[in-house]
């Protein structure tokens, strides 16, 4: 079964269990939207633990219509007053869109992919992008603080960029 070590982890876990209390509000107030790179741990980088923040994930971290929709319902039914988006460096979603499906072709053999990845070489102008969007959207600039930040995946540090 290829999924036994991992079920065989959650028992451990499960054994130990301390989040039963937790109601899904984030104590902190936090949505944190970034990439779904591995590197990235989101809630111990700035200090936070389960039940702290709501964690978006996305390729890239980016803005999509998903994460625009968890983003409007983690302020007006979670209680998130503030809005984390953190980009990284080295960054595979760094590349083009092209650059990106020709990977994807030859990695699958598949010379047609109809998926938009949403690559952008310009990460950090896409960060910027993605802010000012919360920032002036009708359901969130004005209920939410909305920041920029990159994340260095060799350094470990967050710098607020926006």
């Amino acid at each position: 079964m290829p999924f036994a070590d991992l079920l065989t982890a959650n028992a451990a876990y499960a054994e130990g269990f301390e989040h039963r209390d937790l109601d899904g509000r984030p104590r902190a107030g936090l949505c944190l939207l970034t990439c779904m790179d591995c590197r990235l741990d989101p809630l111990p980088m700035v200090g936070l633990q389960v039940g702290d923040a709501k964690v978006l994930r996305s390729p890239g971290g980016h803005l999509g219509p998903e994460m625009l929709a968890g983003c409007v319902l983690a302020v007006h039914a979670l209680g998130v007053n503030r809005i984390m988006i953190i980009a990284h460096t080295r960054c595979a979603m760094a590349e083009s869109e092209s650059d990106l499906r020709d990977r994807i072709s030859a990695s699958s053999g598949i010379k047609d992919i109809d998926i938009v990845f949403g690559a952008d070489a310009d990460r950090l102008g896409r960060l910027a992008a993605d802010v000012e969007t919360l920032r002036n959207h009708e359901l969130i600039g004005r209920f939410a603080e909305v920041g920029g930040f990159d994340y260095d995946v060799d350094s470990g540090r967050l710098t607020q960029l926006y």
